[in-house]
């Protein structure tokens, strides 16, 4: 690279989350703060202090649960954030992406005494229900049926319309499997010589103490 020359910018993280889950955290979000603005102006009993802690306790949980969880993909690898534990995966390690009820990683590196290393991390990120998946495998059944010869999609010169198939969303299990797996491939043909080394997983401290703390001010709160 001459002087003068700008450096390769580095491609923007993605991000692959439930927008429903995000629907669901703020509509939760609304509803709490709007009880606890109730619970401040007219409560004034043991009961209504009760009820704010558990209030508080219920939105940590329904925070943690549904706000947290994400995937994001960088160049370095993947970062898994779960409800209280967070991963970080390379590329060069990711050996296989699917999906059961949630997405799965599959990880493999070498050990130093020859051998591999292995171990799969679910995201909460996603899911995908096994009534869904078998709902897309008989609408792409259905879409190959119309478009085989003789099918019932043939317009009026006898060819197949184009399938349009519906456009993926953030929500969709098969999109983010197929753009992960893509990543990977990339990342992995861009550095082929990378040694896989094994995910590193912490707690979320934060995410933790935002269930504890309420969860021990209720117990508090109750048995005073």
């Amino acid at each position: 690279m001459t002087a003068g020359q700008d450096a390769p910018a580095r491609p923007r993280p993605q991000t692959f989350r439930s927008p429903f889950a995000v629907a669901i955290w703020w509509l939760w979000a609304l509803f709490a703060v709007g009880n606890l603005i109730d619970l401040a102006v007219q409560g004034r009993t043991h009961g209504s202090l009760d009820a704010a802690f558990g209030l508080l306790l219920v939105t940590s949980v329904v925070y943690t649960a549904a706000q947290r969880p994400r995937l994001v993909a960088d160049s370095g690898g993947l970062t898994i954030v779960n409800p209280l534990r967070d991963h970080r995966v390379g590329w060069a390690a990711v050996a296989g992406i699917d999906a059961a009820e949630l997405i799965r990683v599959r990880c493999k590196w070498p050990l130093d005494d020859g051998g591999t290393g292995s171990r799969a991390i679910s995201s909460w990120a996603v899911h995908s229900s096994r009534r869904k998946q078998a709902a897309a495998r008989m609408r792409a059944q259905r879409r190959a049926a119309r478009a085989a010869p003789g099918g019932r999609g043939f317009g009026a010169f006898g060819t197949a319309p184009e399938a349009r198939p519906p456009a993926p969303t953030a929500a969709d299990a098969d999109h983010v499997i197929t753009a992960l797996t893509a990543l990977a491939d990339q990342a992995n043909a861009a550095a082929p010589d990378e040694r896989a080394v094994p995910p590193v997983s912490t707690w979320n401290w934060m995410a933790v103490a935002l269930i504890v703390v309420p969860a021990l001010a209720l117990l508090i709160a109750v048995f005073a």
